[in-house]
């Protein structure tokens, strides 16, 4: 219930909650599952080749009077191409995601800085300024993008080796592209003009 008597439903996927509207005299609890639409929908913008299991659960905490403190915990299964071979590669995802949304929040990327060079970013990326209103649908998605690997890859899969060069000559290999590689080719050299 707001602090107006209306009834605030944490647990729909999309819905926008206004942080302001919460009772900050106890804790606020949520579970969220998308359906398979929303799921289907998820897995597209994350460029995702399969996406199930999603839940997203935790508490909205009072801070202070007007301060939010989010701890949660994100899980879901994802499958994505393999960086090497493009054959899906599934990752079970399991993380805790916690937001401190705080009225006292100074950006410092808004701060006015006589060199933008001098702009010093926070070192604590979890505090951020209260949202007029707020969806977990876009803080699971945030948190979910964040721990997908970067670079997928599946167990067997190696790079084969590519050589590009020009006609006539010898194409450059790994091996020519280690520290003292020249020193081995100049060796090389030496030894057939002997």
């Amino acid at each position: 219930m707001s602090k107006d008597g209306t009834k605030i439903s944490l647990n729909t996927w999309g819905a926008s909650i206004r942080l302001s509207d919460l009772s900050n005299t106890r804790e606020h609890s949520f579970t969220l599952v998308p359906d398979a639409a929303q799921l289907k929908a998820l897995r597209e913008d994350l460029g995702l080749l399969g996406l199930k299991k999603l839940r997203f659960e935790g508490s909205f905490i009072p801070a202070s009077k007007r301060d939010w403190h989010l701890k949660a915990k994100l899980g879901a299964t994802a499958s994505q191409a393999c960086v090497a071979t493009l054959e899906p590669v599934t990752t079970r995802i399991d993380v805790f995601v916690e937001r401190l949304y705080t009225a006292d929040f100074n950006d410092p990327a808004l701060a006015t800085a006589e060199n933008e060079s001098e702009i010093e970013v926070p070192e604590d990326d979890t505090v951020e300024p209260i949202p007029a209103s707020l969806t977990l649908r876009d803080v699971a998605s945030e948190a979910l993008a964040l721990a997908l690997p970067d670079y997928p890859r599946a167990p067997d899969a190696e790079l084969s080796e590519t050589q590009f060069t020009q006609e006539g000559s010898d194409a450059m290999t790994d091996e020519d592209t280690k520290p003292f590689a020249s020193l081995k080719s100049l060796r090389d050299k030496l030894e057939k003009g002997d």
